[in-house]
């Protein structure tokens, strides 16, 4: 039976569930998948939690030279997280010829060429399914159940903080400032948020999907990026009249052959799948030009979610005979801006506060024609001198509305455009 050593970098909260899923599901795997794995060398500075899962102190260390000169190590997972020290570490052990499975969507989506290079001059593989929706197994669906499509589009919700959190401003009629810090208290959200709530963990997450999608290299900074910080459960309540439900979503699409990436709060109609996706989980919406919808559900992160998802790549890893690697240019040289959409459109709902007096609105529709913004319909209530406008406006580039919105916020009249959120 083919037996492979393993080495660990980390044992935080996901090096920890792998380090359990591994050794308790060692004889299994053995058994049903037909290889050995053998954890040899762990990198960890904090021996209280080599304590708490029982390692064997002889094989931890801090120096990662014990894996890179170790001939028995094959494949390495890593759990550091961030850019440095991981990606040193990662390219000296790949240039060593050790396979890397990894959970890193923020170096995966910042570094992908240079691992992919080093993996390349080591003969070594580079696996990270778990850096995307955690235990849930999006990245292999992309690349081995769906060759027989083109990939139309990918929307999902891929941050299960923000999705806690609008979750319960929506069945609590919360404040996001009072279910932020529930959630810090609760370990879902970290002391500092900005990762989750400012949509970077999304970005990057939809950085690497959108580029499996489409087959071309969709950096960061190609993809529009808004938080949720900024919403209110007011809004969220009108939302409910409408018939949607707020999430915060990342959309990767092809329009007209460019490709569209963004992450943003979207109201989301209550009859589509993703409405119902509630707390900490995750979901995955696909369309493919021949199967049609593909819907992946599931936990995405935690301990031994994400674990999962490593072990799998690391069984996966240890039965390839041959690495396979990516497909299409993923360098910053294979990135043309031609290939990516400057504008996109949408459905939108905006609020604002405005004076309450003859003439105003009359104004603000003039504004909205001048720039080609078309009013679907409006609701107005109005209290101690101010009115508030509702309005939810007919599909219009992004481009056009801001300019409208813009102006707008200019006139005296209008004390504040409080909202404004895409509609799916």
């Amino acid at each position: 039976m083919k037996k492979i050593g393993i080495a660990l970098m980390g044992l935080g909260t996901v090096g920890g569930g792998t380090y359990r899923i591994l050794t308790a599901n060692k004889d299994y795997i053995r058994k049903v998948q037909g290889v050995d794995l053998e954890i040899m060398h762990i990198l960890e500075r904090d021996m209280t939690k080599v304590e708490a899962l029982g390692v064997d102190p002889a094989i931890v260390s801090t120096d990662v030279a014990n894996i890179v000169n170790n001939k028995d190590i094959k494949i390495v997972a890593e759990f550091f997280g961030g850019i440095e020290p991981a990606r040193s570490f990662l390219i000296a052990v790949l240039k060593a010829g050790k396979s890397v499975v990894t959970a890193n969507k923020e170096l995966v989506a910042k570094h992908w060429s240079d691992l992919e290079a080093a993996a390349k001059e080591g003969g070594a593989g580079l696996y990270f399914e778990a850096s995307c929706m955690g235990g849930v197994p999006v990245i292999r669906t992309l690349t081995e159940g769906m060759q027989g499509n083109h990939v139309q589009s990918i929307m999902g919700i891929f941050n299960g903080t923000t999705n806690y959190i609008l979750t319960k401003m929506a069945d609590e009629g919360l404040e996001y400032a009072d279910v932020l810090k529930e959630a810090q208290r609760l370990g879902y959200a970290e002391a500092n948020p900005s990762a989750d709530v400012d949509g970077f963990d999304s970005m990057y997450k939809l950085s690497i999907l959108s580029s499996l999608c489409f087959h071309k290299r969709v950096p960061i900074d190609k993809i529009y990026r808004e938080g949720i910080s900024k919403i209110s459960k007011q809004d969220i309540e009108f939302g409910k009249q409408f018939g949607f439900t707020l999430k915060l979503l990342a959309i990767g699409k092809l329009v007209d052959g460019k490709i569209e990436a963004r992450v943003h709060p979207a109201f989301v109609p209550d009859e589509h799948p993703l409405a119902g996706v509630k707390g900490s989980f995750n979901a995955c919406f696909i369309v493919g030009d021949n199967v049609g919808d593909i819907m992946l559900y599931g936990r995405g992160a935690g301990d031994l979610p994400t674990g999962s998802a490593i072990v799998s790549d690391i069984v996966y890893c240890a039965k390839q005979t041959e690495h396979r690697y990516c497909p299409f240019d993923n360098s910053a040289a294979g990135v043309r801006d031609e290939d990516f959409a400057a504008n996109f459109e949408s459905e939108y709902y905006v609020r604002m506060t405005v004076a309450d007096k003859s003439g105003v609105l009359a104004k603000i529709a003039g504004v909205f024609a001048k720039y080609g913004v078309s009013i679907n319909s409006l609701q107005q209530t109005a209290e101690d001198g101010k009115a508030s406008l509702l309005f939810m406006i007919h599909k219009t580039g992004e481009n056009n509305l801001n300019q409208a919105i813009a102006e707008i916020n200019s006139l005296n009249e209008v004390v504040a455009v409080d909202a404004v959120i895409r509609v799916m």
